[in-house]
């Protein structure tokens, strides 16, 4: 049928700016039938909302606590780990990996990385790129690296919203993709991928995945808008990994 989820690894909690609780997103998760859930709450490099680094080991504990509690559902601790520039690093560090079950990862405004008067230049030029539908050459290529870079480099499971922060080329990035096997997301949440990002990234030999993105536990495994641009785009739905 491929017109529901098997899962949603991509929600957020009070931990980060999400609405919910860990254990409410999962409920919806259970009373949707859900196999799986991931909290994936921003990463701490953000200074607006992402995580406490000293919140790691409580959450972690809480998942593993609903995990005993829940036998009909898998709950995975992951993170929406901020890509940082320039480099393409990610605000996890080697100690934490091991932490979490897998990481995503994205491209945000609000982190600093190595370097905060690059960084604050660059989320400058993408708020405004994006304000005024006009990014130069330059800017797209450096967004790019950014994200190649940032794929190369780290074990990301899924790529969340490509290029809705800042242009990109798309190309570059699904090829990328296609190397490292990394899923692309398509959210219910964000612009991207859009319908038209989607018949060109199918062809290339890459995976989907379905994202509620959910801030609000109600939202958790509603993933409406992004099934409707699969199907306009004509996209094989075996090919999104998370449908049923």
């Amino acid at each position: 049928m491929y017109d529901r989820l098997k899962f949603d690894w991509h929600t957020h909690t009070v931990y980060s700016h999400g609405k919910g609780t860990i254990e409410e997103n999962v409920e919806t998760a259970r009373a949707r039938g859900l196999e799986s859930i991931a909290i994936t709450d921003h990463g701490p490099g953000h200074f607006g909302y992402g995580f406490r680094r000293s919140d790691i080991s409580k959450m972690r504990a809480e998942i593993d606590r609903l995990n005993e509690k829940y036998d009909d559902i898998k709950i995975y601790m992951s993170v929406e780990a901020n890509i940082i520039n320039p480099s393409g690093m990610l605000d996890v560090r080697p100690e934490e990996i091991e932490l979490y079950d897998f990481i995503i990862a994205g491209y945000h405004f609000g982190t600093i990385g190595e370097n905060m008067p690059a960084s604050l230049s660059l989320h400058a030029r993408n708020l405004a790129g994006s304000r005024l539908g006009r990014y130069s050459d330059k800017l797209i290529q450096t967004n790019t690296e950014i994200v190649v870079n940032s794929l190369k480099n780290n074990k990301i499971v899924t790529l969340t919203h490509p290029g809705d922060k800042g242009k990109v080329d798309l190309d570059e990035v699904f090829k990328t993709c296609e190397k490292t096997g990394t899923y692309l997301e398509i959210s219910d949440r964000h612009r991207q991928l859009t319908t038209e990002e989607i018949k060109l990234a199918a062809k290339y030999d890459v995976m989907f995945i379905a994202g509620s993105d959910a801030h609000r536990s109600a939202m958790v495994g509603s993933c409406q808008r992004a099934l409707e641009k699969i199907r306009a785009a004509g996209l094989d739905p075996a090919r999104v990994v998370n449908l049923a």
